[in-house]
C-alpha cells in the first residue's frame, strides 16, 4: 500500500481523510458506509486538504481502535489497521472490506458511501440492502448461533401456548414439542434458534445476550440522585415485564374508595398504560444497543427509558395521533401480541394517552433522550396537599372537585353549585386562573373552564 500515492488522490468514494483518532464516531460512520458498498480505506492523521499531520501513538492505541470498532459495529467488522510513517509523521490506514452480511450498523445505525461523504440510510435502503444473497435485516430473525434447543425452557414455552390460547382463542395444542412450538411461532431457522426464540423462551437470555436486562429504581425526590430501592430483572422478557410492573406497584401508592357495597381500588397511575409502555419498550428496542431498559420512579412521576431511537419514518410527534406500526422486532412484537401485551396496530400510544386522561391525569410525555424513546407518566399536580397552600375558599375547592369528574364548568354552573351571584363566580374562577389551576378556553357565553392537570 503506497500511502503517498493514496493521500494524493484526496477524499472519494472509496478514501476517507480524518486528522485524529479523536474523530472516532465519524471513523465508525466510515466504516459502516463502505462495509455496505463495495469497501475502502480511512487514514487517520491526515488532514482534509491530504496533507500528513501525524498522530501520537501508544502501544495499545491499534488494540483500542480495533476492540472500538467490533463493540460498535453489528455484525462485527474486523478491518485491516496498519501504522505507517510519512516525513516522519505516524499514520494510521483502516482498511475496510465490501461486507459479506449487509448491512452493517454503526451504533444502532447504517450508512452508506455517496461521493467523498458518507450519508445515513433510510429504512427502505436497509430493506433493499437486505435483499442480498443470503442477507437478513431483522436482528429478532437472525440465528443466535451459539443457542441450541437445550437452551429452551420448555415449561415457558408450554405456560405460553396456554397464554396464546386463553387470549387469542386460538387453537395451539400447548403440549406441542418445544422445536414444533418454535417453528409455529417462526422462531427456528434452518440455521438453529432465532435470537427471538432466545429472548422469548431462553432459560437464561442474558448468556447471549447481557443487554437484555430491565433496570428498575426507585429515587428520593424528584432527581436520580439517591435511591431508595434498586432492582435488575433479567430472564426472559415476557418473565421481565411482569416483574418490572410488581416493581412499580410496590412503589405507587394505591387508592382505595366505597361505593355502596362495593370496595373500589386504584392505582395512583394506569397500571394497563405502564404495562404497554414496557412491553413497547422490551419489544421495539435496539438490542445492537448495549445499555438496558431502564424504569425510574420518582415523587412525581415515572419514566420508562428504551434503548433506541423511533424506527424511521416514525417521529414523536406521530403517536398521540394516528399512526403506523412500525416493528422493529417482528417476531418479538408478534409474540407479545398474542398474549395481549401489545397490539400491532400503532394503537399502543393512543391508548396511554387515554388510560392517563380516563384516571385524572395529564398525557404521557414522548421524548428522544440521548438516543432512547422515553415515556413520561405524570401525576396531577392538584393535589390536596398543593391546593392547600394555595388558600382556596370552599366553594372554589367545591369547583375543583366537580372538574375532577366532569370535563369542564362554565360560570352559570359556578353559581349554581356554590349558590353565588355571578359577579362572584367570575372573580373566584379568575382567581383560579391566575393561580395557574384552571385554564379558560371560548368568549362570551361559550366561555368553559378546565383544570390544569
Amino acid at each position: 500500500m503506497n500511502i503517498k500515492t493514496i493521500i494524493a488522490k484526496g477524499e472519494s468514494e472509496v478514501l476517507e481523510l480524518k486528522e485524529t483518532l479523536q474523530l472516532k464516531d465519524e471513523i465508525g460512520v466510515s466504516i459502516s458506509a463502505f462495509s455496505n458498498l463495495k469497501g475502502g480505506i480511512i487514514l487517520v492523521g491526515v488532514s482534509d486538504e491530504a496533507k500528513p499531520k501525524g498522530i501520537q501513538l501508544g502501544k495499545k492505541t491499534l488494540t483500542k481502535l480495533a476492540e472500538y470498532i467490533k463493540r460498535n459495529t453489528d455484525p462485527f467488522v474486523y478491518p485491516q489497521i496498519k501504522s505507517h510513517k510519512i516525513e516522519n509523521k505516524t499514520i494510521i490506514s483502516i482498511k475496510v472490506e465490501e461486507s459479506r452480511e449487509k448491512p452493517v450498523f454503526f451504533r444502532g445505525r447504517v450508512y452508506k458511501r455517496v461521493g467523498d461523504t458518507s450519508q445515513r440510510v433510510t429504512s427502505a435502503e436497509i430493506r433493499k440492502l437486505a435483499k442480498g444473497p443470503g442477507q437478513k435485516f431483522l436482528w429478532d430473525e437472525q440465528m443466535c448461533e451459539r443457542a441450541k434447543l437445550e437452551d429452551i425452557d420448555k415449561n415457558k414455552v408450554k405456560r405460553f401456548l396456554e397464554n396464546v390460547k386463553f387470549e387469542r382463542r386460538l387453537g395451539i395444542n400447548p403440549n406441542l414439542s418445544v422445536e414444533e412450538a418454535l417453528e409455529k411461532l417462526n422462531l427456528i431457522t434452518e440455521g438453529g434458534i432465532t435470537n427471538a426464540g432466545v429472548l422469548l423462551f431462553g432459560k437464561n437470555p442474558q448468556k447471549f445476550f447481557l443487554q437484555a436486562e430491565i433496570k428498575c429504581a426507585r429515587f428520593k425526590g424528584t432527581e436520580p440522585l439517591e435511591f431508595i430501592d434498586m432492582k435488575v430483572f433479567s430472564g426472559n422478557i415476557i418473565d421481565q415485564t411482569e416483574d418490572a410492573l410488581e416493581f412499580i406497584k410496590e412503589h405507587i401508592k394505591l387508592h382505595a374508595e366505597i361505593k355502596g357495597t362495593e370496595r373500589l381500588e386504584t392505582w395512583e397511575y394506569p397500571i394497563e398504560a405502564i404495562r404497554e409502555a414496557i412491553a413497547n419498550a422490551i419489544c421495539h428496542r435496539d438490542y445492537r444497543i448495549t445499555s438496558n431498559v431502564q424504569i425510574r420512579i420518582f415523587d412525581d412521576r415515572i419514566e420508562v427509558w428504551g434503548c433506541g431511537l423511533l424506527p424511521e419514518p416514525l417521529r414523536v410527534e406521530d403517536l398521540k395521533g394516528k399512526h403506523k406500526s412500525i416493528l422493529r422486532n417482528p417476531l418479538i412484537g408478534k409474540c407479545f401480541f398474542l398474549i395481549k401485551y401489545i397490539e400491532e396496530w400503532g394503537t399502543g400510544t393512543n391508548r396511554m394517552v387515554e388510560e392517563c386522561l380516563n384516571a385524572g391525569l395529564p398525557e404521557p410525555v414522548f421524548e428522544e433522550i440521548s438516543g432512547s424513546l422515553v415515556v413520561m407518566f405524570r401525576k396531577s399536580k392538584l393535589t390536596e396537599e398543593y391546593l392547600k397552600k394555595l388558600g382556596l375558599n370552599e366553594r372554589q375547592e367545591k369547583a375543583i372537585k366537580y372538574l375532577k369528574d366532569n370535563d369542564t364548568i362554565k360560570t352559570k354552573k359556578y353559581m349554581e353549585i356554590n349558590e353565588v351571584s355571578d359577579k362572584t363566580a367570575y372573580l373566584e374562577l379568575n382567581d383560579l386562573l391566575k393561580k395557574d389551576v384552571l385554564f379558560r378556553e371560548g368568549k362570551g357565553r361559550t366561555t368553559i373552564y378546565k383544570l390544569k392537570k
